[in-house]
């Protein structure tokens, strides 16, 4: 059965009208996550100067910026740079300044290490390494507004900061939209553990993982990259791959779907880590209101979405601090994800997310929830007061 499967996903893939992007996405975002776990291994092994704030006092790292440079610069070298229109978290103004020579170096030398194994991932690198010129340049091409018409990418290079700097759960957010309607998502990850069960350490993941895994072993223990384009039905997931190998895809993909599970009170419900992301009060209390009665699955990221997607938990809930916009950037690729496994994406007024208004999901009703459909109608709470 398993082989049909398999089968299954090349046929979807090679006849889907979405093929060439799919496919140049799905290697870029593998490619971004072997740049990220080499840049997290070097945060949690030594003393971080890589770790910047940007004016809100949220965290950037060096892989934020180097994951945006290069999966840039593979986007345009696939599809032309007139051709790509991309929306990304990241902008060049921390990099461009005097004192700042060390930090672009680290930059441009962790872009150019990556591109260097283009190969393995199925890709063409540049035939000579990259300048701090053409890094600039490829961070910088990342000046989309998005909008209504026509079609771009949106890109998170490093979804979840502060799980990453943490040694914990992070995501990398690859989504394409056209006419303001995300067609195709992929979501990379890295440290997604295979056993349910791990998802619950969240400090510290990665130390634990390394101490309970050889570091030499062969076993799909953590890391995944999922994705799904509209329409098709269908969500896959695939390892990353490890040490040395070749990405062999899409062979090594195989199907994902939403739990099966009806019962609230079976159900188990996500949540932000951070309380200033979400309050866990009020997401405490709604959840008992509509007999959800486990303990929240408290996840740093759109990997969030991935849980979902995987079967591995059946709600997501986050009402957002008064004031804060969501990014498009930050749900586009799980939402498709999401869809084509077979779940339901809204705010809590029901309504679908709308990737058409720019940057910012616009309009919505007090919270974003990703549910299942049988539990569909958990994701409309009481108004203010009641």
């Amino acid at each position: 059965m398993e082989g049909v499967r398999k089968l299954d996903i090349v046929g979807s893939v090679e006849s889907n009208e979405y093929s060439k992007e799919l496919d140049v996405a799905v290697r870029a975002v593998q490619m971004a996550c072997f740049l990220c776990q080499k840049v997290q291994e070097s945060l949690i092994s030594k003393s971080s100067s890589q770790v910047q704030s940007k004016d809100d006092n949220s965290p950037v790292t060096v892989a934020d910026w180097s994951v945006q440079a290069t999966v840039s610069w593979l986007l345009s070298q696939s599809f032309g740079s007139e051709n790509v229109s991309i929306v990304a978290e990241e902008d060049v103004v921390s990099l461009s300044k005097a004192d700042a020579a060390g930090l672009l170096k680290a930059v441009v030398n962790t872009v150019n290490d990556c591109l260097a194994e283009a190969p393995r991932f199925g890709l063409q690198g540049p035939a000579m390494a990259l300048g701090a010129s053409e890094v600039i340049e490829a961070i910088g091409r990342c000046n989309s507004s998005g909008g209504p018409t026509g079609r771009f990418w949106a890109l998170d290079p490093v979804d979840g900061t502060l799980g990453f700097v943490r040694g914990d759960q992070y995501a990398v957010a690859l989504a394409l939209i056209e006419n303001g309607e995300a067609v195709l998502g992929v979501l990379g990850c890295p440290n997604y553990p295979m056993r349910k069960e791990w998802l619950s350490y969240q400090h510290r993941y990665h130390r634990i993982i390394s101490k309970l895994t050889p570091p030499t072993s062969e076993s799909w223990d953590k890391g995944c990259v999922m994705y799904a384009w509209k329409g098709s039905g269908e969500a896959w997931m695939q390892p990353l791959i490890q040490g040395d190998k070749k990405l062999v895809w899409p062979n090594s993909a195989r199907p994902v779907q939403v739990s099966s599970i009806e019962n609230p009170a079976l159900a188990t419900f996500c949540e932000p880590v951070e309380k200033s992301n979400s309050s866990h009060s009020f997401t405490a209390g709604l959840a008992h209101s509509v007999g959800l009665r486990k303990q929240p699955l408290r996840v740093y990221s759109m990997v969030k979405y991935a849980t979902i997607a995987r079967g591995d938990a059946e709600v997501f809930m986050k009402f957002a601090r008064a004031g804060y916009k969501e990014k498009i950037w930050d749900h586009a690729a799980g939402v498709v994800i999401i869809e084509e496994a077979g779940g339901v994406v809204s705010d809590a007024g029901g309504r679908r997310l709308d990737f058409s208004k720019g940057i910012y999901l616009e309009g919505l009703d007090r919270a974003i929830y990703s549910v299942l459909a049988e539990l569909n109608t958990l994701h409309r709470p009481p108004p203010h007061g009641k």
